[in-house]
């Protein structure tokens, strides 16, 4: 790898549909593998975003704009043409995510040219086959006619865990690729953690001087939100002074019918909405949180968790996150069914656990973190991933001796 200041960065492209902070983990994985300039890493990410757009206004890197794109699949001819004039640039690219117009027109280009990587981020799980088996069936004849090959032809695919990349097999009977677990996590906060969670404080006064349970991630149906809502109007009067913070995006407009099964159940003055939160209050959240809680029917991995951890706080996970497993073995956190009777007793046995125990499951939470999750270890291993693809390239296009 490289590691000298008067080497060559390793030049990578990513290709994502969308770099809105709403869109979840992948957003966030993409801007944190491109801050590693210091271990060889830089690159470039063109997206089909409005070059308009605010939160591309203040990136550190650079950005292709190519939208704006009318449609939910991403068509957008201008990928195309722009992915032939400009992938020469780069020593490999990374295509973010499945089900889209970004990883056929990365196909189409660079099938034979370039080595390019897929990274699932989840979407091969098999929950969704069974949540939504209509939409699975359209998938289906996409899978047959352009997924599948993108696939196919992809130097490699990406795994986040050993569990994600099994159960990716289960999705669709034809599955031919070559997979490759990767490393994942976070990077970390930096600076003042007290500054840090003012800033959360003046976004969510109502916590101040409380002691909460943290929910950060997008207020979906996916995420178990119903589960932690109902579990957690049970156990309200073992704890009367535990709050519970529900912080994220509410792209399906759910939050209403969750608000008013709380305000139902007695318990709305201690579930509090602060929306979306990033930068220093997202960080001051975890801070002030006594532990991060996510019920997920489905996470192929799940930032959040990983940042949790870097904060030193324990984890409470439902069983379909991929990484809960582990986690829970190495006593960072609790582990349940995805289940209204195993969130319920995820809070059970938070509620039960004495503070020495807590206090000691926060250390092992940042050991944890130091040890599985640390993002610095992704960018490393898609380095030698392209040098790995580099070199064999070379010796397959040397001329063989008569």
């Amino acid at each position: 790898m490289l590691d000298s200041d008067d080497q060559k960065l390793m030049r990578i492209l990513h290709i994502i549909g969308t770099l809105n902070p709403e869109a979840g983990g992948p957003v966030e994985s993409v801007k944190m593998l491109l801050s590693y300039a210091k271990i060889g890493y830089e690159g470039e990410v063109v997206t089909l975003d409005d070059p308009a757009a605010p939160y591309l206004q203040h990136l550190e890197f650079p950005v292709h704009a190519l939208g704006p794109t009318p449609t939910v699949y991403g068509f957008n001819p201008k990928l195309l043409r722009w992915l032939r004039a400009n992938h020469h640039r780069f020593e490999g690219v990374v295509v973010n995510g499945l089900w889209q117009y970004c990883g056929y027109a990365a196909w189409r280009t660079l099938r034979g040219k370039k080595p390019y990587v897929v990274f699932t981020h989840g979407m091969l799980d098999p929950y969704f086959k069974h949540a939504f088996p209509l939409k699975h069936l359209k998938k289906w004849l996409y899978w047959l006619s352009v997924e599948y090959w993108v696939l196919r032809g992809a130097y490699r695919v990406l795994f986040t865990s050993q569990s994600e990349k099994r159960l990716a097999e289960k999705s669709f009977w034809l599955h031919r690729w070559n997979p490759y677990v990767v490393p994942y996590g976070s990077s970390g906060p930096t600076g003042d953690p007290e500054r840090k969670k003012q800033a959360f404080f003046d976004i969510c006064p109502l916590v101040r001087e409380r002691r909460y349970l943290l929910f950060l991630g997008r207020i979906h149906r996916k995420k178990g939100c119903d589960l932690l809502i109902d579990a957690f109007a049970k156990v309200a009067a073992d704890d009367p002074e535990l709050n519970l913070v529900m912080a994220g995006p509410d792209q399906q407009h759910w939050s209403a019918t969750l608000q008013a099964t709380a305000e139902e159940a007695g318990i709305a003055n201690r579930v509090h909405w602060p929306g979306m939160i990033t930068g220093d209050a997202k960080w001051g959240a975890f801070y002030g949180a006594e532990a991060f809680i996510l019920p997920s029917h489905q996470e192929n991995f799940g930032i959040a968790v990983a940042e949790a951890l870097a904060c030193g706080k324990p984890v409470l996970l439902a069983d379909k996150v991929n990484i809960a497993q582990d986690i829970a073995e190495d006593g960072a956190g609790l582990m349940e069914l995805d289940t209204p009777e195993g969130t319920l007793q995820l809070l059970k046995r938070w509620i039960a656990m004495p503070a020495q125990e807590r206090e000691e499951m926060s250390e092992r939470a940042c050991q944890c973190f130091h040890k599985r999750y640390d993002m610095q270890e992704n960018a490393k291993a898609i380095i030698n991933l392209f040098e790995t693809a580099a070199i064999s390239n070379s010796r397959s296009s040397k001329p063989r001796e008569l």
